[in-house]
């Protein structure tokens, strides 16, 4: 039962962190929302988020500069 919830709390953190970086992209937050998250997020999910998050947004910015050059 304690290893049911741990993982549950796992992933709840981890969309949590998914959210969080999310809001932080586009910069619109409350400050009462974002608290509320920090709180509750894991900060290593928050790393590894934001650098897939910004590796991303790179490689679809470079994939659009290329698809519009080509046209």
């Amino acid at each position: 039962m304690a290893e049911l919830q741990k993982i549950s709390k796992q992933k709840t953190s981890f969309w949590r962190s998914v959210k969080l970086v999310a809001w932080s992209f586009l910069g619109i937050r409350s400050r009462a929302g974002y608290q509320d998250d920090l709180a509750k997020v894991n900060p290593m999910h928050v790393v590894l988020v934001g650098l897939i998050g910004a590796l991303l947004l790179v490689l679809g910015l470079i994939t659009l500069a290329t698809w519009v050059v080509a046209k």
